[in-house]
């Protein structure tokens, strides 16, 4: 790329000296044509207008040698427009206005680098026979004068030297142009290799004086590395967990099929429960997978349409009360949750709210709490616990696939996508989900959701909101969605 830019830069600065060179050969030869006429006009025109014509006539060799022409000589011009004797050689060929002439009035050019001006005399009849070349009486005698141009610019040498020098400095210039434009180029195609061949550690190298363009692309390039470097090492991670997920429900089903089929165990019922759960809960955690990579590939379905929340909120904590009771949690949802309808697809609203609670029993203490609100145009939805709470650097983490806390003892083990499936549907419903935890001892962990109300704007005021607000950052938190009232 630096001999391509280079060699364009020679190539243009060339073209442009060619041209310049052209043009002002061109403007110097009419400019001193034009001067050479002026100046031949000016001196055959004082000649001709001598007071004493007899000393001109007889001194016109002297004054045709010292004025430098190449001809000064007197013919004469016929009425049927002929000269008499002839013209100078290179001026036969040449059309004359001898119309003008015979007016009296005085025509010149220039032909080639030939400049020549004719005037006409006023002499007498005895003038006339006395000449060298008697002119006819009745003959207009006509004063032709006649010069070689020679260019005001003659020095060829000088000329290429100067366009010698012109074309150095370009080349240093060029040269030093195309080492800056490239460099970062090489750079960078040298940083993106490194990244394709899987290192993300490198960072592309920026310098001080680097243009604004390549400071960007250096930046850019360095951003999407880091994004990778983190998404690798999430992937990594991710495959670990899944990994330790399968391991565990495999390993308890292999040993106790093991265990029945060699008659070990005292208790085959209770084996087959153990083997029963932990297969449900290998089905869970592929059914988890499966709908988190539907969801990246935006090819899961959805029918939105106006959703009755309250219902929705009902059917949930019907449907995972028995599962709560077995821990001893009390599972509720607030009353006067009112007459609430969000756009959404009501089995997926399920699925989010029953993720956000079955989360939430993995950590309560002794109470799981659900409620709805409408706040102006959104539908908020929420579930509270009385568990430990969520670390402020974990916040903004527990909805990142297979994010698990290694501050908090869960009771039961989970997939660790639910709160991933959770944010997946909510964004692909229009709303957003994120985490609130309180900085008190007291903990306690709060899932807020936002959907599109179809209802409007109807007022809220007399709808309770529940347990006090929660502190801390968010998760995807919509900067125009107030914050819940104490």
């Amino acid at each position: 790329m630096r001999r391509r830019l280079t060699s364009a830069i020679l190539i243009l600065v060339t073209g442009t000296l060619v041209l310049a060179a052209v043009g002002s050969a061109l403007l110097v030869r009419r400019a001193s044509a034009t001067t050479a006429e002026q100046q031949l006009y000016a001196q055959a025109h004082a000649l001709a207008s001598y007071p004493h014509p007899d000393v001109f006539l007889h001194s016109i060799k002297v004054v045709r040698y010292v004025g430098q022409y190449d001809a000064l000589t007197i013919v004469g011009l016929s009425a049927a427009g002929t000269f008499s004797p002839n013209l100078p050689a290179r001026l036969r060929n040449v059309t004359l206005d001898t119309v003008e002439l015979h007016r009296g009035q005085a025509v010149g050019g220039t032909t080639g680098n030939l400049v020549y001006v004719l005037i006409p005399l006023q002499l007498t009849t005895r003038q006339k026979t006395n000449l060298k070349s008697p002119v006819p009486y009745d003959d207009t005698a006509v004063l032709v004068a006649t010069r070689t141009m020679t260019p005001t610019v003659g020095g060829l040498g000088y000329f290429l030297l100067i366009g010698f020098g012109c074309l150095l400095v370009a080349t240093l210039v060029a040269y030093g142009l195309a080492r800056r434009f490239s460099r970062p180029l090489v750079v960078a195609a040298q940083a993106t290799e490194r990244i394709a061949a899987g290192d993300l550690t490198s960072p592309m190298p920026t310098g001080a004086h680097d243009l604004p363009e390549f400071a960007k692309l250096a930046a850019a390039i360095n951003t999407m590395s880091e994004r990778l470097r983190r998404a690798r090492d999430q992937q990594r991670h991710f495959l670990l967990s899944v990994s330790h997920e399968l391991r565990t429900p495999l390993t308890s089903i292999r040993g106790y099929a093991e265990a029945l089929t060699d008659g070990t165990t005292t208790d085959p019922a209770d084996a087959l429960g153990i083997i029963d759960a932990e297969a449900r809960r290998l089905e869970r955690l592929v059914q988890d997978l499966l709908d988190l990579a539907r969801l990246e590939a935006t090819r899961f379905s959805f029918e939105v349409t106006p959703v009755d929340v309250a219902s929705v909120v009902r059917g949930v904590v019907d449907h995972l009360r028995p599962e709560a009771e077995q821990s001893g949690i009390d599972l509720r949802s607030v009353d006067h949750i009112g007459e609430l309808r969000a756009l959404a697809d009501h089995d997926r609203l399920f699925q989010v709210l029953a993720n956000l609670v079955e989360n939430a029993l993995c950590f309560a203490r002794t109470r799981v709490e659900v409620g709805a609100r409408l706040d102006q145009d959104r539908i908020l939805m929420w579930v509270d616990d009385d568990g430990p709470g969520i670390a402020a650097a974990d916040l903004s983490l527990v909805f990142d696939p297979h994010f698990t806390s290694d501050r908090v003892q869960r009771r039961r083990p989970g997939t660790g996508l639910g709160l991933a499936i959770v944010s997946e549907l909510t964004s692909a419903m229009g709303g957003g989900v994120r985490a609130e935890s309180p900085r008190d001892p007291s903990g306690g962990t709060r899932m807020l959701v936002w959907l599109r109300s179809f209802d409007g704007t109807r007022s809220s005021s007399a709808l309770p909101w529940g347990p006090a607000p929660r502190s801390g950052s968010a998760h995807g938190e919509s900067p125009h969605l107030a914050p819940p009232p104490p």
